[in-house]
């Protein structure tokens, strides 16, 4: 539980008391998007040898990793890499063809499994905690999202820092530090996924409308987050401070 003196908004205080609590049992998911790298960036500071990983589904724009190696160099991150299980995804592109994810949501739901939440299972392996850059801001799926989601069972605990910021408030702070942008994020990207399914947003769209545009609104989460396959959840402890979610199995 966090202290209850730390404001659900100091995100570099979060990041601070989660390395104080976990060191190296702490990583930090990294996406390349704008939130993970200044999160990437908090944790940096207080720690150079932070543990941060990336999940390379095979089908990334070339802009976002282009944007991990100005994150491996420029900020002197070391990042752990992992790949979808060869023969998982030669069996499914064999079976249903290169874009199966655009025949249903079941369909799509399993290329995901496949290509993120397998490997993120195996990035999450030994560690107590992980941090994400996840903000109420992307859209519906996220509203109610919590700083502190705590998990029984072994699971390790998810914290979301900037669950509480504005985009503004990103952008500013990026501008500040002067850390690398995915050139995407000029062409109308604000989530970035993978490069067949993400596009660009309309104007008055929510951030994450470009993801999986062909399904409903409430579907659009791959399985990293929200209800994820391994955890559901069961209640929410509403405390001002802690802002924790308790899921199981």
């Amino acid at each position: 539980m966090m202290p209850a003196n730390l404001h659900p908004s100091d995100a570099e205080g979060i990041v601070a008391w989660a390395l104080q609590q976990w060191e190296h049992r702490l990583t930090i998911a990294c996406s390349f998007s704008k939130e993970d790298i200044l999160l990437v960036d908090f944790a940096r500071r207080i720690n150079p040898s932070v543990r941060v990983f990336a999940l390379d589904t095979g089908r990334l724009h070339a802009e976002t990793l282009q944007t991990a190696e100005r994150v491996r160099t420029e900020m002197a991150v070391s990042i752990e890499w992992y790949a979808p299980k060869t023969h998982d995804v030669e069996l499914l592109v064999s079976r249903s063809g290169l874009f199966s994810f655009r025949e249903s949501v079941e369909n799509r739901r399993e290329c995901c499994h496949i290509r993120k939440v397998e490997p993120l299972l195996r990035a999450l392996s030994g560690v107590d905690a992980w941090i994400t850059g996840q903000r109420r801001a992307h859209g519906p799926t996220r509203a109610g999202l919590k700083v502190l989601e705590s998990a029984p069972n072994g699971e390790p605990l998810k914290l979301n820092p900037l669950a509480f910021w504005s985009t503004a408030q990103v952008d500013n702070e990026i501008a500040a530090r002067r850390l690398p942008v995915n050139p995407l994020y000029d062409q109308g990207f604000p989530s970035i996924g993978c490069a067949p399914c993400t596009r660009a947003v309309q104007p008055g769209e929510d951030d994450r409308a470009g993801r999986w545009w062909w399904e409903a609104a409430e579907h659009k989460e791959c399985g990293l987050h929200g209800r994820a396959p391994w955890l559901s959840e069961l209640n929410t402890n509403e405390n001002n401070n802690t802002h924790i979610v308790e899921v199981s199995r």
